[in-house]
């Protein structure tokens, strides 16, 4: 959709009053040979540095960002000093970083209004609309590397052994064995099929027949059955918000490149097609 020219005139005006709005309300907090460092340019320069500032503990986070601007205040005094900012690539070099940090404002500007409450929660309650709820089951199990043993493990069981106490005597898996073979809840996805196959034709409280698997021979018990628990908005509204504003972004750029005139002149123009001439009899 082609940005509103209304749009364009209010980020227009207000890219144009920033610099006022800017003098009105900054406050010199230092100066290195009189040149200023203002609170703007620590939350520029905070931002900036990012992950360099991550190990840096809090009370002096603000210390090593002004030593910083008056390192960055010095070194940019010398260059001028030495008409570095007079030469081609630098004029060259200034216009890209203006482009970018423009089109970066632009961006996060569309990305904000995109990223609201109320489009959030429309897109997460669209969501769990068009989402088929999936079946989980609660099972136990115990594996042993023989046929045989689990034939026999089943028999106790069918003579009213505790599953758990069995599960923690003989199962050879190390994760579930110490916890009476207990596998909490799964979807059919998260097993290998055969041992899915096999828990989720279980009933609630039934013990199924030995099963065998790439890892062995299992004997399974279904404790429950639930359709799958869905995340409440609050839990993934900020994916919500992230896939909003990336998705804002990336349309605002294909409406501007749809929109353009956009010409390469470092390749060849495609040659003109032939019109179709008589077709031979």
């Amino acid at each position: 959709m082609k940005p509103s020219r209304l749009a364009l005139l209010s980020l227009a005006a207000l890219l144009l009053a920033a610099p006022a709005s800017l003098a009105q309300t900054d406050t010199v907090v230092a100066r290195v040979n009189g040149l200023p460092i203002t609170e703007r340019e620590i939350a520029l320069a905070t931002e900036d540095l990012g992950e360099r500032l991550a190990q840096v503990p809090e009370a002096r986070k603000r210390d090593e960002v002004i030593s910083y601007l008056v390192d960055l205040k010095l070194g940019a005094k010398a260059a001028a000093d030495a008409r570095i900012g007079e030469g081609p690539d630098f004029v060259a070099r200034l216009a890209y970083n203006r482009d970018k940090v423009l089109l970066d404002q632009y961006l996060a500007l569309e990305a904000k209004k995109a990223a609201t409450p109320e489009a959030a929660k429309k897109l997460f309650d669209d969501t769990l609309k068009a989402l088929t709820p999936e079946e989980e089951v609660n099972a136990r199990h115990i594996l042993v590397e023989e046929e045989a043993q689990a034939k026999a493990v089943a028999e106790r069981l069918k003579k009213g052994e505790d599953f758990a106490k069995v599960a923690a005597e003989l199962s050879k898996d190390p994760g579930s064995g110490k916890e009476g073979g207990s596998l909490g809840w799964f979807s059919k996805e998260r097993m290998v099929p055969e041992f899915a196959e096999a828990a989720f034709k279980l009933e609630k409280g039934q013990v199924s027949e030995p099963v065998k698997s790439q890892f062995g021979w299992h004997v399974i018990r279904l404790e429950d059955r639930r359709s799958k628990p869905l995340p409440a908005f609050d839990e993934v509204k900020p994916q919500i918000d992230q896939y909003l504003e990336r998705k804002a972004q990336q349309d605002t750029i294909l409406a501007l490149r749809e929109n353009a005139k956009i010409e390469r002149l470092d390749q060849p123009a495609p040659a003109p097609t032939a019109p179709d001439g008589p077709k031979k009899p």
